[in-house]
C-alpha cells in the first residue's frame, strides 16, 4: 500500500475565473469519460472493464499482510500513520481504467463537459450517489473537500493546487472548476481524481489531526474494526450505490477485507507460508527465490505467479538530499554512483531478476536512450548554456562491472571525480582538502531487508575512504524524517503514470523543495527544470508528451540526482488457492479489487489446512 491516501494519483487542478458564457452554450456535450489521448475504450452504458468478470460470485473474506503500524484513520494530512487500505472507504468523481495509458470513466461524476478552450470543466453528479449513511453527495460536497484538502490536508495539496482560485456549486448537482492553465489537457483528468468527503461530517470535526475514529465514507467498504497498530478490517457494503456501474461492476467481490500487521518482512512472509493471510505481492527478490518454502505450492493449495505488464516502472534509488552541504558538487553525486556494483548484487543478491534502471521512466516510451532527438533537441536548444554539455553530446550510461566484485576500475573513477570536486586522502580518510571536513554520511532505511543492498554499497565507499553508515527505523520514524527531509541519503522511488504531468511540479520543482512533505526528496531547485516541467504539463499531443519527458529525463539525469537501481516489468504475486482472478490482466497495475473467492476451494483448501496441522507438517 501507499504511504498516504492517493499519493501517487495526481490530484492537481489550476483554477481561474470563470467565464461570462453560458456553459451549457459554450461546453461541449457532456461526455461519460476522459482521456489523455482523447479518444476512449469503452463506450458509453458499458457494462464492465475488461479485466473484471462481470459475474464475479461476492462473499467471502480476505486477509492481506501489512509491515509496521498505524495510528491514524485520516489517510489525508501530514500527521499520524494511516491505516492500510483506507482509500476502500472513498468515491472519486471518476475512476481510471487500468487497461488504458490514461482514462477514466465516471463514478460520483455521471457526466462530464469541458469548455472547448478548455477554460473550466464541470462534473455532473450521479444522482444515485450516496454516502454511508445515506445521505445523497450533493456539489457542495465537492467544492468543500476540494477546498478541505487544499487548506488543512497534506501540504501536497497546497503544492498541487497552488493556482486555484475557485470551485463552485452551480447547482446540487453540478460544480464547475475554472482551469486557469488551458493548455493542460490533464487537468480535467486530474480533477477527477479528486476524493468527495461528506460536509455534514467533516464540518463538525478537527480535520487537521490523526483519529481513530471510523470516519463516514461513500466507497464500497466501510471499516468494521480498529485494532491499532494490529489489525483493520472493512466489510462490504451491501447497498453500495455504485455497486451496478460499469466502473465497478464484477469488483469489490470481498465481505470482508483484514490486514495484519507485522513489525518484521521475515515474520511476515513466515505467516504468509502459514496461511495466516492469503495474498502478497513481492516486491524482495530474495523472498521470491528462495522464500516460499510452503508444501502448498507443490500441492497446488499455494499459487506464485509473474504476470507481465506494461506499468511505467519511473525511477528507485539511492537519492542524495541536495540540502546538504555534502552533496552540492555534482561531482560528488557522480562519484558515488560508482560505488554501487549492481551487476554484483544482481548475481548475488537478486538472483538476476532485476534490469538496472536508467531513466525517470524506466520501462517506457518515455525514457531517453542513445543521444537526443530533434525533436527532443528542439525543447533543448533555448537552454544549452545552463545545461551540462553531456546533455546534448553524450548517451547516459551506468557503470558497468563483470559482477565479480573486483570493481577497481570503476572505484579508480570515483577517487578521480572525488579529487576533482576538492575530497583528497588523508590518513586513510576521505577529506576536504580546505575545510579538513571528512566525508561522512548516514542513509535512511526502514527495512532490514534492504540491508543487505546497502551493506556492500557502504563497503565500496569506505575504499573511497567515506564513512557511510546506515540507519533502519520504525515506519512512522522514517515517515516523519522523510516528510521533513531529515536525512543524508535514502532509498526512495518516484512512480510515473502513463501520461506525466502536474506531479512532475511536486517531484521536482523548486518550490516543492522547500515544501516538507513534498516529494522533492532531492531537493532540486532548477529553473531550467521547472521550466521544462511546465512544457510537459503543456505537451498538446501523445507525440509531445513523450518527447517533452525524454528531454526532462535527460537533464534530471545529468544532474546525477540520484544513484539508479532497479526494476521488473512484471508483478510477483503469490495467493492461497481460494482466490481467482479473472483471465484478463490489465497492462497498467494490477488490480485485486477484480479477484474473488471461489467456496468451493476456500472449503478445501480449509480441509487441506487442517490435515496440515493434525499432521504436523
Amino acid at each position: 500500500m501507499l504511504v498516504r491516501l492517493f499519493m501517487t494519483c495526481w490530484i492537481v487542478a489550476v483554477l481561474l475565473a470563470f467565464p461570462q458564457a453560458s456553459p451549457a452554450q459554450d461546453a461541449h456535450p457532456p461526455t461519460h469519460a476522459l482521456a489523455i489521448s482523447g479518444s476512449v475504450k469503452y463506450p458509453p452504458g458499458f457494462s464492465h472493464f475488461e479485466y473484471a468478470r462481470p459475474d464475479a460470485p461476492k462473499g467471502g473474506q480476505v486477509k492481506m499482510g501489512a509491515l509496521g503500524a498505524y495510528d491514524s484513520l485520516n489517510p489525508f494530512i501530514i500527521k499520524g500513520v494511516p491505516a492500510s487500505g483506507l482509500g476502500l472507504m472513498y468515491d472519486t468523481l471518476t475512476l481510471q481504467s487500468l487497461d488504458e495509458p490514461f482514462a477514466e470513466y465516471g463514478l460520483v461524476a455521471e457526466k462530464i463537459e469541458i469548455a472547448p478552450d478548455r477554460s473550466w470543466v464541470i462534473f455532473h453528479l450521479n444522482p444515485q450517489a450516496r454516502f454511508h449513511n445515506g445521505q445523497p453527495i450533493k456539489a457542495d460536497d465537492v467544492v468543500f473537500s476540494f477546498n478541505l484538502l487544499r487548506e488543512k490536508g497534506d501540504p501536497m495539496y497546497q503544492k498541487y493546487w497552488a493556482d486555484v482560485l475557485k470551485a463552485e456549486e452551480l447547482d446540487p448537482a453540478r460544480v464547475r472548476f475554472a482551469l486557469g492553465d488551458k493548455s493542460n489537457p490533464e487537468l480535467p483528468l486530474i480533477l477527477g481524481q479528486l476524493v468527495v468527503l461528506p460536509k455534514h461530517y467533516w464540518e463538525r470535526r478537527n480535520f487537521s489531526e490523526p483519529t481513530l475514529d471510523p470516519p463516514l465514507g461513500s466507497g464500497p467498504y466501510r471499516i468494521l474494526d480498529v485494532k491499532p497498530g494490529r489489525s483493520i478490517t472493512y466489510e462490504r457494503v451491501a447497498d453500495y450505490w455504485g455497486q451496478n456501474l460499469g466502473v465497478n461492476k464484477g469488483r469489490n467481490n470481498f465481505d470482508r477485507i483484514t490486514y495484519d500487521y507485522y513489525r518484521d518482512e521475515n515474520v511476515l512472509l513466515h505467516a504468509f507460508n502459514a496461511g495466516e493471510f492469503d495474498f502478497r505481492s513481492e516486491n524482495i527478490s530474495k523472498f521470491w527465490a528462495t522464500g516460499y518454502t510452503s508444501p502448498a505450492i507443490k500441492d497446488g493449495f499455494l499459487i506464485k505467479e509473474e504476470l507481465p505488464n506494461d506499468v511505467n516502472q519511473g525511477m528507485q534509488a539511492f537519492a542524495y538530499n541536495l540540502r546538504r552541504p555534502l552533496f552540492q558538487h555534482p561531482k560528488v553525486r557522480e562519484a558515488l554512483m560508482y560505488a554501487f556494483d549492481f551487476e554484483w548484487s544482481n548475481k548475488n543478491l537478486f538472483y538476476g531478476q532485476y534490469t538496472r534502471s536508467a531513466s525517470y521512466f524506466s520501462n517506457s516510451e518515455l525514457a531517453s536512450q542513445g543521444l537526443p532527438s530533434e525533436a527532443e533537441l528542439k525543447i533543448l536548444e533555448p537552454y544549452r548554456d545552463r545545461l551540462p554539455a553531456e546533455v546534448f553530446t553524450k548517451e547516459y550510461r551506468l557503470p558497468v562491472t563483470d559482477g565479480s566484485g573486483n570493481n577497481r576500475t570503476q572505484l579508480k573513477m570515483a577517487m578521480d571525480l572525488l579529487q576533482a570536486a576538492g575530497w583528497v586522502i588523508k590518513n586513510g580518510k576521505r577529506v576536504n582538502e580546505k575545510t579538513g571536513e571528512p566525508f561522512r554520511f548516514e542513509i535512511l532505511l526502514h527495512s532490514p531487508t534492504f540491508e543487505r543492498v546497502v551493506a556492500p554499497f557502504a563497503q565500496n565507499l569506505g575504499k573511497l575512504g567515506i564513512d557511510a553508515t546506515y540507519r533502519t527505523v520504525d515506519t512512522s520514524q522514517y515517515i516523519r524524517r522523510v516528510q521533513d527531509f531529515d536525512f543524508d541519503m535514502v532509498v526512495s522511488g518516484w512512480g510515473q503514470s502513463q501520461s506525466p504531468g502536474n506531479e512532475q511540479r511536486e517531484f521536482w520543482g523548486s518550490e516543492a523543495a522547500g515544501l516538507p512533505g513534498s516529494r522533492n526528496y532531492t531537493g532540486l531547485r532548477n529553473p531550467v527544470v521547472d521550466e521544462l516541467v511546465e512544457k510537459l504539463i503543456q505537451a498538446p499531443t501523445r507525440e509531445d508528451l513523450v518527447n517533452h519527458c525524454k528531454a526532462l529525463d535527460r537533464v534530471l539525469l545529468w544532474q546525477h540526482l540520484v544513484i539508479p537501481q532497479w526494476h521488473t516489468a512484471v508483478d510477483r504475486v503469490a495467493y492461497w488457492n481460494k482466490l481467482v482472478r479473472p483471465t484478463v490482466v490489465p497492462r497498467y497495475a494490477l488490480d485485486i479489487m477484480a479477484w474473488w473467492v471461489d467456496p468451493k476451494k476456500e472449503k478445501a483448501l480449509g480441509e487441506y489446512k487442517a490435515k496440515t496441522k493434525r499432521d504436523g507438517s
